[in-house]
């Protein structure tokens, strides 16, 4: 095999590394890892698996992503939202909760999430994830937020009941407050203290690993485990072994396997997008898709839970000054470390410790400060905002990801089926055409003459909704034309140019011409082509509406010319 045949199936950033990267990576990496691992162990325990899992989770799809993915710094295991989402379809198929059982599901719902992921990477889906507005997204991670939390508060108070919908949770945690383990909760309200504390006055520094460690030791020599704190466990240390899936709950797991994937997705563009450099290009959807997808299946046979590209994680190696992909390689190494030699340790970590890192870090998907941006600029988006972060609450995680989505399309086909028709005047002295405002009632408008923008594709869903908006305002203006400025028109299907020939029929049974200006190449094409073009004929059709405006006033000078020179040559009648 020659050198370059060799270099094209390396990783593009290995292919192109330089020297000087080696020291951050390294850096970047292993504080990246200090973070993530004990995240991944608090993520495991709360979709009901055991801690191991996360240290897998830390290390299989971290290693495959580095060696497929495109983006240089995003770091890939799993997140507060996948992990909500796991506990949810795992709690449908193993309700009591058996270990092994749920491995075996976990390890089926994994393949399914990465398969799911190939899948779209073939069929070229990666713009599907855009159809998820932003607003939505912001009420559906303050949902999950607060799913979260509540699922974690029993964990902090020691308490334990059978668990259900987020309204019975709340109500369930209430009824056993009185069974509160006080030792329990000074280590969980500890735990939360120093995080907060760490995140406010030394921001740098890895605060999870330094919480754990703190933790661990706490629970070893004040012998916390007799004072009926919950601890870890016991850990299996050694390399990660091969799972397998159980076949008998595809039909099952399928569902939320697709829901998972798209969120799994569309974190992990949303991160490697917003992460990416001013001289690299960003991460192409399909590339992302493919990548995180066999980062999913590899993890899924050798007992990673789902996973995905991060914020938060991804945020701290950025930080932390990453260049490549290394420093996921050598975050991926500390896991492998971890699960060699450090499982012991790891044993003695008490529950609630790990369930307080869940709910610091959960707390950052509840943002009302962004519920107030949306509410300040458009008031029906924060209403879709509500409506997903009430579809999480109420019906749960992964029925609130379909409530997304379809508040989303919902959104989107509000947005096409109702477009504006907007009145434009001229602003004086210049050919800028701007919709009438009270805000400039110096705008000139022309008599005779009413000038219409609509805006966006045209088509059967809108065409209707546009001629009601249009007729009224030719009955309010009586002009002699109606120029039709159809530069904001996109596309101008079928229905739509049956609807304009109805009202240029119509209008010029009562003398009015209709006139469309500024089409694109396209809407010029299909409108030639149709019966309204000949109905329009070219004097009907201008490139622009200040071509337009001329021509009109050009006719209107002519034909006042023409009333003078008539009343000029009309004899004076004699007088008697």
């Amino acid at each position: 095999m020659s050198n370059h045949r060799r270099l094209r199936l390396l990783p593009e950033w290995l292919v192109s590394y330089r020297g000087d990267w080696l020291q951050p990576d390294i850096v970047a990496g292993l504080t990246t890892g200090a973070v993530i691992i004990p995240k991944a162990m608090a993520y495991a325990m709360m979709a009901g698996l055991p801690v191991q899992v996360g240290l897998c989770t830390a290390l299989v799809p971290m290693v495959i992503y580095a060696v497929l993915g495109a983006s240089r710094v995003l770091s890939v295991s799993t997140t507060t939202t996948l992990a909500i989402l796991t506990a949810a379809q795992l709690g449908q198929v193993v309700p009591k909760g058996d270990p092994a059982a749920l491995l075996r599901a976990s390890a089926t719902l994994t393949l399914l999430v990465g398969a799911a992921l190939v899948l779209a990477c073939l069929l070229r889906l990666g713009f599907v994830a855009n159809f998820i507005s932003e607003p939505v997204l912001v009420g559906f991670r303050a949902g999950i937020g607060l799913v979260i939390v509540v699922d974690q508060v029993p964990k902090i108070l020691g308490i334990h009941f059978r668990s259900g919908t987020f309204v019975q949770n709340v109500l369930s945690t209430v009824h056993n407050l009185p069974k509160t383990s006080l030792a329990t909760l000074a280590v969980g309200l500890t735990t939360i203290v120093f995080l907060l504390g760490m995140r406010r006055f030394i921001p740098k520094v890895p605060a999870p690993l330094l919480a754990a460690a703190a933790a661990t030791a706490g629970a070893y020599f004040l012998n916390l485990r007799d004072r009926g704190v919950e601890l870890v466990g016991h850990i299996p240390h050694g390399l990660p072994s091969l799972a397998m899936p159980d076949l008998s709950l595809v039909s099952v797991l399928w569902p939320g396997a697709l829901g998972i994937a798209l969120m799994s997705f569309t974190e992990t563009l949303a991160a490697g997008r917003g992460f990416a450099r001013e001289d690299e290009l960003a991460p192409r959807a399909d590339r992302e898709l493919l990548a995180t997808g066999l980062a999913n299946v590899g993890g899924g046979l050798l007992g990673a839970m789902p996973g995905g590209g991060g914020t938060s994680q991804t945020a701290v190696n950025v930080r932390a000054g990453a260049r490549t992909q290394l420093a996921e390689m050598v975050t991926a190494a500390m896991a492998l470390v971890t699960m060699l030699f450090l499982a012991p340790l790891v044993a003695m970590l008490p529950q609630s410790a790990l369930a307080a890192m869940v709910i610091v870090y959960s707390f950052g998907l509840i943002q009302p400060i962004e519920f107030h941006n949306v509410l300040s600029i458009r008031r029906t988006e924060f209403s879709w905002a509500i409506v997903a972060f009430a579809g999480v609450v109420l019906v749960g995680t992964l029925k609130g990801i379909i409530v997304a989505i379809v508040v989303s399309l919902v959104t989107l086909a509000y947005q096409v089926a109702d477009p504006p028709v907007y009145v434009l005047r001229r602003k004086p002295g210049s050919n800028v055409f701007r919709p009438q405002s009270p805000e400039h009632p110096e705008d000139e408008s022309f008599p005779g003459l009413l000038l219409l923008r609509p805006e966006g594709p045209i088509f059967f869903a809108n065409a209707v909704q546009i001629a009601h908006k249009i007729e009224p305002l030719i009955r309010e203006a009586q002009p002699k034309v109606v120029a039709v400025d159809a530069s904001g028109v996109l596309d101008l299907e079928y229905t739509a140019l049956k609807m304009f020939a109805q009202i240029a029929k119509r209008q010029s049974q009562h003398g009015v011409q209709l006139w469309l200006a500024g089409m694109n190449p396209g809407v010029l094409a299909i409108v030639q082509r149709s019966p309204m073009g000949q109905m329009l004929q070219r004097e009907g059709m201008h490139f622009n509406l200040e071509i337009a405006v001329s021509r009109y006033l050009m006719q209107l000078t002519a034909t006042a010319r023409q009333v003078s020179q008539a009343e000029t040559e009309t004899p004076t009648p004699p007088v008697d």
